[in-house]
């Protein structure tokens, strides 16, 4: 047996898959933070656009921790991260669309005196 030979380390192959266990853990327990600060603000006394704003800003923040990191997007190609977020774009537009088409002024149901005060065609027609 020779003496030179250098001894292998198998912990040393694992330090990079390591390192990257050590990160998701990590934002684990910043999502699990920021989720507890979330049920938290819900239940103290806010100004509602303050806490819809903030709300707003906290859930983008995990989503964008989650899809860079979880769904390993920080390591994936350039095209692959623009197709993602296209497809991100025309769901945020499609789901703004269907809010204003679909508002609050179009969702409230009639009551009788609405009824009465239609015009006598519409009326009619029913």
């Amino acid at each position: 047996m020779s003496a030179t030979a250098a001894p292998v380390h198998p912990a040393d192959s694992h330090a990079p898959g390591e390192s990257k266990f050590h990160i998701f853990v990590q934002l684990a327990m910043i999502l699990s933070i920021i989720t507890g600060v979330e049920i938290v603000m819900v239940y103290l006394p806010f100004a509602h656009w303050l806490l819809f704003a903030t709300l707003a800003i906290l859930s983008a923040v995990k989503f964008l921790c989650v899809i860079f990191l979880f769904m390993h997007l920080r390591w994936d190609k350039m095209f692959c991260t623009i197709l993602f977020f296209i497809g991100l774009v025309l769901a945020g537009g499609t789901m703004w669309a269907l809010l204003k088409i679909f508002g609050a002024e179009c969702s409230r149901p009639l009551t009788m005196n609405d009824r009465l005060h239609e015009p006598a065609s519409i009326v009619r027609a029913a």
